[in-house]
C-alpha cells in the first residue's frame, strides 16, 4: 500500500465510520435475533431466541458506548487544544467611568 493511497482510504474509514453507528445498531441486534432463531431451531429450545435478542441488544449497546467514548476522546483532546480552552471573563476594571 502506498503513501498517496492512506489518506484516501482514511477519509473513507471516517466518513462511514461517522455514519456507520445507527447501521451497527441494527445489525447487531438483527444478527443477535438471527443467532437466536438459528440455535432455537437448531436445539428446539424456545428461549435461546431470547439469549440471541440478548446478544443483539447488548451488542448495539456496545458500539454505542464505543462510539461515545471515541467522540469524548476527540472532544478532551480539542479541550486540551490552547486555542480552544476556556479562559474567564476579568470585569474587575481599574476604570471607574462606567459607573451608572
Amino acid at each position: 500500500m502506498s503513501n498517496q493511497e492512506e489518506p484516501k482510504l482514511k477519509k473513507i474509514v471516517d466518513a462511514a465510520d461517522g455514519l456507520s453507528l445507527g447501521i451497527s445498531i441494527v445489525v447487531a441486534v438483527l444478527l443477535g435475533v438471527g443467532l437466536g432463531l438459528l440455535l432455537k431451531n437448531i436445539f428446539d429450545i424456545p428461549w435461546l431466541l431470547w439469549v440471541g435478542v440478548f446478544w443483539g441488544v447488548a451488542a448495539a449497546v456496545l458500539n454505542v458506548y464505543k462510539a461515545y467514548a471515541k467522540q469524548k476522546k476527540s472532544l478532551d483532546e480539542l479541550a486540551d487544544d490552547p486555542r480552544y480552552r476556556h479562559k474567564k471573563y476579568d470585569d474587575s476594571d481599574d476604570d471607574e467611568d462606567d459607573t451608572y
